[in-house]
């Protein structure tokens, strides 16, 4: 006769302490690996161009907010979805659009058109209607979107906010396209 294996407590309770490692193991290492591959994206899965609306909605020589939901919103984003920036029309189908946050530490800059300047309430930060640096902190001017015309309708590239890195990786693309 064959003698039946018999589980012991110790054999019983060493599987079950694996199991849990392993678990634990898994739901430790599933955001850590996701944190990892996050850089890795396919060429121009950033490029979302978002309409800000018509153009008669930006009256020549005038400074105005625009506020645009981010494409890459959530349901739990709610209301913090929603991205506002300055809209400066120029001429005809000339813009600058302004990211809203402050080269310095990116508190939300607001326009006050009587002296037309940007100011950031944060540290000072002080910028010309142009979006240059004019005093403060910030070391450069304010951050731009890129933008085109479509259709009677001003569009900005919103997938990615302007940062110098971003500016920086855009300059080397176009440098590699062109060489």
């Amino acid at each position: 006769m064959s003698e039946e294996k018999k589980v012991t407590r110790r054999t019983l309770l060493m599987k079950i302490g694996i199991a849990m490692n392993a678990i634990v193991g898994i739901a430790i290492a599933t955001p850590v690996i996701g944190y990892l591959l996050s850089p890795v994206k396919r060429k121009g899965a950033y490029n979302q161009w978002i309409s800000l609306g018509s153009l008669n909605q930006f009256p020549e020589g005038q400074t105005r907010l625009a506020e645009f939901v981010n494409p890459f919103r959530r349901p739990q984003d709610g209301e913090t979805a929603k991205t506002p920036c300055w809209v400066r029309r120029l001429s005809g189908n000339k813009f600058q659009v302004f990211a809203i946050n402050c080269a310095h530490l990116g508190c939300p800059v607001r326009w006050f058109p009587q002296s037309e300047l940007f100011m950031c309430p944060c540290h000072g930060g002080v910028y010309y209607a142009n979006g240059d640096r004019a005093s403060g902190p910030p070391e450069r001017g304010l951050f731009q979107y890129d933008y085109k015309i479509v259709g009677g309708e001003l569009h900005i590239n919103a997938g990615q906010m302007p940062t110098l890195a971003n500016e920086a990786m855009n300059q080397k693309e176009k440098l590699v396209c062109l060489g």
